[in-house]
């Protein structure tokens, strides 16, 4: 556990450093990217809880 939290402390330390030397515009473009994947995420993840819902659901 502990050399999780080691990891993940690190891979932000990382993270938050090479934002640093960023322009603005190239921020955005991340953060747009990021937002896309996130809503690609969440919409093939709900498709697949409803249809999951509605197999559990039918008559047998």
């Amino acid at each position: 556990m502990l050399l999780r939290l080691a990891y993940l402390a690190a891979t932000h330390v990382f993270a938050a450093l090479w934002l640093l030397p960023m322009s603005d515009r190239a921020k955005d473009a991340e953060i747009l990217a990021l937002r896309h994947q996130l809503a690609v995420y969440v919409s093939y993840h709900m498709c697949l809880i409803n249809s999951l819902w509605s197999v559990s659901r039918s008559p047998a």
